[in-house]
């Protein structure tokens, strides 16, 4: 789109309020989520510090040291925004490099920078903000529309499909080192989503398919390589094909114990605050982290779980709204590209812990506790209210 062609569509554009529906969702899903860390951490909070509120106390701050970078976010124009997503991207690349070397490993891994009292930061989860920002920009400058697949590849798309995979797999591939096949999984397929929607025409869906189909080799491989992977993708298939969990007291001890309490829980579930599963059944602290939807099931039964479900699909909705009515190309990958992170890391991981899929470790967002997460979440809702600020005029 040219600037003349913008130009014109801003000047038909008129700039409102945030909107209602995703603020809602954001104040909603954040106190939701404090309370829920509360009630799961309560026994780990009371063995490890003797204060049953230490982790509600982390969130909460987390909650409002997020707020500063997501006004941030929000109030200044997201076209400027992305005029600094490459000096972002060349960040974030660095500090993947530097935690690598200079990380503190915990259980084999090395995600996080541990700096003095300062909370744990993990570079990759900034990495998923800076991706969508990043190629919102990049692939809004490079769409294309052709008839045919030859003259795509003759005339600049092959260029570009090899520049997006190039770009993109040197995140992914510092990223699945540390290792974190979870985050590197959801940053690969908001950006494939991303590149799909940028499209106008059958070649660029094919290209985009074709990255889907490298993606799914390159999974397997980094589970097969890492032997708690396989363990995890054994445990699944057992499930799926026999019913029941293999080894419960070995590597199937997590999901055997997250069904006992989903089953426990029933329909209507045991009441707020009456989960046995959070009393040290999960193993290390995933009652408050990533099984935390686990003990959600227990407490507030099928029916909680559904409202939750049905949130991320009213989310989901609300923010591919906010992508149409965008004023631009860039503001609607954003959009949409935000969209798709937040949405796929959520049922991703309610999906894991139901056993639909192997358990991955990948955070729900504003359930899950942790300092960088929700941060980074918090300045991705900042950016998706940013664009709905400006609309198409009706």
């Amino acid at each position: 789109m040219s600037r003349k062609e913008v130009k014109k569509r801003q000047s038909t554009t008129n700039r409102q309020g945030p909107d209602k529906g995703i603020l809602f969702f954001l104040i909603i899903m954040a106190i939701f989520g404090a309370i829920m860390i509360y009630d799961a951490s309560v026994y780990q909070a009371n063995q490890l510090f003797k204060d049953q509120f230490y982790f509600l106390k982390q969130q909460v701050l987390w909650l409002f040291i997020g707020t500063i970078p997501a006004f941030f976010f929000y109030f200044i124009d997201y076209r400027k925004l992305l005029k600094l997503a490459l000096p972002g991207l060349i960040t974030i690349i660095i500090l993947l490099i530097l935690v690598l070397v200079f990380g503190e490993e915990v259980n084999g891994s090395k995600r996080w920078f541990q700096i003095g009292p300062i909370p744990p930061i993990q570079p990759a989860e900034f990495a998923k903000i800076i991706v969508v920002m990043y190629f919102s920009s990049w692939l809004a400058k490079r769409e294309h529309s052709y008839t045919k697949f030859e003259d795509a590849l003759k005339k600049g798309f092959g260029n570009s499909l090899l520049g997006f995979i190039a770009i993109l797999g040197v995140v992914a591939v510092l990223i699945l080192l540390e290792p974190d096949l979870g985050t590197t999984m959801i940053i690969c397929v908001t950006a494939f989503a991303m590149f799909f929607v940028s499209g106008k025409d059958k070649a660029h869906s094919l290209g985009s398919f074709l990255m889907i189909f490298l993606l799914l080799p390159i999974a397997a491989i980094a589970a097969i390589l890492e032997p708690y992977r396989l363990s995890r993708v054994q445990t699944f298939l057992n499930l799926i094909l026999t019913g029941e969990v293999s080894d419960p007291r070995g590597s199937g001890y997590q999901m055997q114990q997250i069904l006992i309490g989903i089953g426990s829980g029933g329909f209507w579930g045991k009441g707020f605050g009456q989960s046995r599963q959070r009393f040290g059944y999960l193993v290390e602290n995933t009652a408050f982290t990533d099984s935390i939807f686990a003990v959600v099931l227990e407490e507030l039964g099928l029916w909680g779980g559904a409202i939750i479900v049905f949130s991320w699909i009213f989310f989901l909705w609300r923010g591919f709204k906010i992508a149409m009515n965008a004023i631009d190309r860039e503001g609607q990958l954003l959009a949409a590209g935000i969209t798709i992170w937040l949405t796929c890391q959520a049922f991703f991981n309610m999906a894991a812990n139901v056993g639909l899929i192997p358990l991955t470790g990948i955070p729900l967002p504003f359930l899950t506790y942790g300092g960088s997460s929700t941060i980074v979440t918090l300045m991705a809702f900042g950016l998706l209210l940013n664009v709905s600020r400006y609309a198409k005029q009706k």
